[in-house]
């Protein structure tokens, strides 16, 4: 772009994954990211993870940000009544924005933010994980077909995450031309340089695996849609074929006895490290050698995907997860396997063990889904709606 830009992004609460994002953005336009909604300690804790607790990095630093005034009566991310901020109205007005990014339309907020767009005249886009797979009642699908087509067209621009996001914006007839790639990512380079060799050993001796034992791992939520217990009985299949495999677990939930039960009645050797702070997971990734996640269509991306393949490991991911056909379709640094099945899920790790992708493939993948990426994607998306504004003006 020729001058700096001003863009807003509306989001729901400060994330670690996407506050690299605004940094990077920031350095290239005027941005200022709207937050609808200041987490706590408990909300961390029902989501899932088992424990209350702040992120041990920085999520605010580095680019401009405003928390907007949260009136719901219900305040939570739960609901999509949970963030009712009326006030994005004037604080959009008063910008003078060129373009605004709404992280989705599941919450309140983000609905009132694209109504106040299109009253200011700033042209919106949008940017979520959205796929066709998601279950949902017949109604509810009946009701998408009608509306969604007339509905996603408010966005002046679609800013799509993988090719499942894709479809989905594609099976709603949403323009073509209005679409622009904008991958999931995380800051490759921060958890490279932390997944180093002495981590890797470190973490080891801490839980007593031997250095060269053949270890896969599970990051996450220990909830029922991530089903972290395929994991262990995928091992057993693993070390019926020769594979002497162990499972790490960098993650806490309402699962983790039921799943420490099942390794031991299974004889699989399980370690659990217990929830990880941002900071601890590099070092959980560097440990293994191949991160699995057998989620269900629930998981629409699977962000751990892109952190373990920017520590250099392979990839074992259920065919329903967001990310499945982006990140190991091919299989070259990775592999896909099907859901629930966990005689395929042991094959499959055994073979990675014995034939593990190569470092090359692993790291030209991971830098297909940077923070430069994603940031172009939406770079594109911002001049898109800006030129398509000046003609509708125009004419």
């Amino acid at each position: 772009m020729s001058s700096r830009s001003r863009l807003a992004i509306v989001a729901s609460h400060p994330v670690q994954y996407y506050a690299p994002l605004y940094r990077h953005l920031a350095k290239q336009v005027d941005l200022t990211v709207f937050y609808a909604y200041r987490d706590t300690l408990a909300d961390q804790s029902n989501a899932g993870f088992g424990t209350g607790f702040s992120w041990d990095v920085d999520l605010l630093t580095g680019y401009r940000h405003q928390f907007l005034d949260n009136v719901s009566r219900q305040p939570g991310l739960g609901s999509f009544s949970g963030v009712d901020t009326p006030g994005i109205g004037a604080e959009l007005g008063r910008g003078r924005f060129d373009g605004v990014l709404i992280m989705g339309w599941y919450l309140k907020a983000f609905i009132q933010a694209l109504v106040a767009a299109r009253r200011a005249g700033i042209p919106a886009m949008a940017r979520g994980d959205s796929q066709l797979g998601t279950p949902r009642s017949r109604l509810k699908s009946i009701a998408k077909e009608l509306m969604y087509p007339l509905f996603l067209r408010q966005f002046g621009a679609a800013l799509t995450v993988g090719q499942r996001n894709r479809s989905y914006w594609q099976h709603y007839r949403y323009p073509q031309a209005r679409m622009f790639d904008s991958p999931h990512c995380v800051d490759t380079a921060w958890f490279a340089a932390r997944a180093t060799p002495q981590a890797r050993a470190a973490v080891r001796q801490r839980m007593g695996i031997a250095a060269q034992a053949p270890v896969v791992l599970f990051a996450g939520k220990l909830l029922p849609f991530k089903r972290p217990l395929d994991v262990v009985r995928g091992a057993v299949h693993a070390r019926a074929l020769g594979i002497p495999v162990e499972v790490l677990v960098a993650g806490s939930g309402p699962l983790q006895r039921e799943l420490h039960q099942c390794a031991e009645a299974l004889a699989v050797p399980l370690h659990q490290l217990g929830f990880c702070n941002q900071t601890e997971m590099p070092p959980a990734y560097a440990a293994a050698d191949v991160l699995v996640l057998p989620s269900t269509g629930r998981e629409t991306w699977g962000l751990v995907a892109n952190e373990a393949l920017a520590c250099g490991r392979a990839l074992l991911l259920s065919d329903a997860v967001g990310s499945a056909l982006d990140l190991a379709g091919d299989g070259t640094t990775g592999k896909v396997f099907p859901l629930a099945d966990t005689q395929a899920l042991g094959s499959a790790m055994a073979e990675l063990l014995i034939h593990p992708p190569q470092p090359a493939a692993l790291a030209a993948r991971s830098q297909a889904h940077s923070l430069a990426a994603a940031a172009d994607g939406v770079l594109a998306a911002l001049s898109y709606i800006q030129r398509d504004h000046k003609r509708a003006v125009n004419t």
